[in-house]
Formats: structure tokens, sequence, C-alpha cells
């Protein structure tokens, strides 16, 4: 049993990247599959899919690389962790590498970056930052 899935995902993706996978299943989740939709909204990964099995499913994702080969996420870090939750107001959420980067928040209106939080004015727990 895993106690953190997202830093799982997180480091599922990481060591892809550095191997150059082009694709990365991992065992889906209502939450994964929301991170996944706002890494695909905001570029970072070219797509996703939920592979049906008889238990929890699959989430399959497909990272994007540059023409060189390079990929398009060069960082990925777990913010809030079960043992130590991070919460911000509608006035503290972190810019990510000057604005380059996304940082992906819980909110009570769902999973949301960063720059959808600040136009809404809403605040809630910062999940992770991707850049």
């Amino acid at each position: 049993m895993l106690t953190d899935p997202i830093a799982d995902m997180l480091t599922r993706m990481r060591n892809a990247l550095l191997i150059r996978n082009e694709k990365l299943d991992i065992p889906a989740s209502k939450i994964k599959v929301e991170i996944a939709k706002i890494l695909k909204e905001e570029g970072f990964i070219k797509s996703y899919k939920i592979i049906k099995d008889k238990k929890q499913g699959s989430l399959r994702l497909t990272l994007k690389y540059t023409t060189e080969g390079e990929p398009v996420m060069s960082g990925l870090q777990r913010i809030s962790k079960p043992g130590r939750r991070v919460y911000v107001g509608k006035d503290e959420i972190p810019r990510v590498v000057g604005g380059v980067g996304i940082a992906v928040l819980t909110t009570s209106r769902g999973i949301l970056t960063d720059k959808k939080c600040r136009t809404e004015g809403l605040g809630g727990e910062v999940l992770c930052y991707i850049w």
C-alpha cells in the first residue's frame, strides 16, 4: 500500500523522463487523472488515457519531448506531504521558476493551477510544482 500516491506518480514521471521513455503507466485514481488533465492543458505531456481493468485501472501518460529529444518537463517537486500539509491563502500562491512552471493546488472547486487560483481568488493545499 502506498502512503503517498501523488509522490509515487511524480517519481515515476521523473524516472521515465530520465531514461527518455515516451509512455508511462501508473495506477489510476481521480486525483491523478485531474493532475494529468492539468499537465495536458499546460503542455507538459502529449496525452493521457485511462486503461480499464478489473482492479483500479491504469493511467497511461505520453510524455512530451523537444525536437532535440530533451524533456519538456525539467523538474517535478512534491510540496504538501501526508506528514506535513502546506496550505496557502489566495494572496500567498507561489510562482514557480518565475512563472515558467506551475503549482498544482487542490481547492474547494477542485484541482487547479496557480494561475486559475489567482484569477478566481482561491487558496488551497499546494500539491506539487512542475517546471
